[in-house]
């Protein structure tokens, strides 16, 4: 009876009576497949080759029954290698060492097919099950109880874990997903940036490795909103939104507050200094215990002060002059508090206009070049209900000033015949 090489690694089984003469010889060369089915073998591709066919040889030696199997080569395009017999049932570890960057694919039947990437090794089987034989890959479902690895780690696919890993040092890559909770007991160090779009959760602080270095957003992207307790900063920016409190107070300490834009408060303000070189713009009422003006105040309205306003130096009503047209002279008591007019026709003062009770308001009257007469409106109140007559001598001049009561301007004083200057 002949011999047959039915079994997974093509040893020689000899039938009964077979060999005579040589049986230690044949017995000697399966000892040697069988150490060689746990050896190391490499094997070389036809330059370029689109396929190629690894047959473990009957009872011989052969690269394909070696358990840790190296394909090298040179390829252009990925290669199909076919393994056979299609029978056998073994496991492989399989390395793609091939140059130009192609993929290797493993085939033993109509099954399965094994792809290995340039450079890869994977730990594969095939099942034996004949025309309809697959390749498997012994690893793509990997349940380990405990494992130490002491180099590094390639993953393609993905991860599981259900107990506790502990790493020393994790480079990666690609992204990471985590479904529940990451928990870093030591440093977690990121050299890009890092995006959290569930939101980041501290019970502790949040810092950066090196002082004023880094920044918490940018300009291109900002934070929406921000809660503090206590916000310590050296230089606090505000783009285009604002600073809002709510309930509490807004405090800078002893440092400055500066800002080219609108600082707007709807509630109390408090500031032991406050330099403005712009405008100040208040709707409501504005409450000073003390205000100290280096320049000049310029109000659009009424300025109410209900104790004493005290200048340091003498108070300036700047002086309007008050034309005469058609023979009236128009005067805008809000305007020109403190009037002049140089006669150019005979003419009479109209009711000023704009009265507001209490105020106060004067005219410096002079002649011009001839003598004219200047009559009043019956608004104006003269003492002993009787006008003045204004002085005629050239270079003389007349003040008159009034207080408005409600109805009429009432004189409060006149002065007539001064030297004009």
């Amino acid at each position: 009876m002949a011999s047959t090489y039915v079994n997974d690694l093509r040893l020689n089984e000899m039938a009964t009576g077979d060999a005579s003469g040589t049986w230690g010889t044949t017995t000697n060369t399966n000892l040697e497949l069988i150490g060689e089915a746990f050896s190391y073998g490499t094997e070389a591709i036809t330059t370029n080759a689109d396929t190629h066919a690894t047959v473990i040889a009957d009872g011989a030696t052969d690269p394909g029954r070696s358990m840790y199997l190296k394909y090298t080569g040179t390829l252009d395009s990925a290669c199909t290698i076919t393994i056979s017999p299609n029978t056998v049932s073994k496991l492989w570890f399989i390395e793609n060492a091939t140059s130009g960057s192609q993929n290797i694919i493993l085939s033993c039947g109509s099954g399965a097919n094994i792809t290995i990437l340039p450079g890869d090794t994977k730990v594969v089987y095939s099942d034996g099950a004949g025309t309809g034989a697959a390749f498997i890959d012994a690893f793509a479902s990997l349940s380990v109880v405990d494992l130490i690895v002491a180099g590094d780690i390639d993953l393609e696919g993905s991860i599981d874990v259900n107990g506790t890993t502990n790493l020393d040092i994790v480079d990666i890559d690609g992204a990471v997903n985590m479904a529940t909770t990451a928990l870093v007991t030591g440093v977690l160090t990121t050299t890009d940036t890092q995006v959290a779009t569930g939101g980041i959760t501290s019970g502790s602080d949040i810092l950066s490795d090196t002082d004023s270095t880094d920044s918490l957003g940018s300009t291109g992207v900002r934070w929406l909103k921000g809660w503090f307790d206590t916000l310590t900063a050296g230089t606090l920016t505000v783009g285009s939104g604002s600073v809002t409190d709510s309930s509490g107070a807004i405090s800078f300490g002893n440092e400055n507050l500066t800002t080219t834009g609108i600082v707007t408060a709807a509630g109390t303000s408090v500031f032991t200094n406050l330099d403005i070189s712009g405008d100040v713009d208040v709707d409501g009422t504005t409450n000073l215990d003390v205000v100290d003006i280096d320049g000049a105040v310029d109000m659009a309205t009424t300025l109410l002060v209900t104790g004493i306003a005290t200048a340091a130096t003498s108070a300036k009503i700047t002086q309007v002059a008050l034309t005469s047209s058609s023979a009236a002279v128009a005067w805008n008591a809000a305007a020109a508090a403190n009037a002049y007019h140089v006669t150019t026709e005979n003419t009479t003062f109209s009711a000023p206009s704009n009265p507001v009770e209490g105020a106060i308001i004067s005219v410096e009257l002079a002649q011009g070049g001839t003598a004219r007469t200047v009559a009043w409106n019956t608004v104006f109140e003269w003492a002993s209900s009787t006008a003045p007559t204004v002085t005629a001598t050239a270079s003389k001049t007349d003040i008159f000033s009034f207080r408005y009561n409600g109805s009429v301007w009432q004189e409060i004083g006149r002065v007539q015949n001064l030297a004009q200057t």
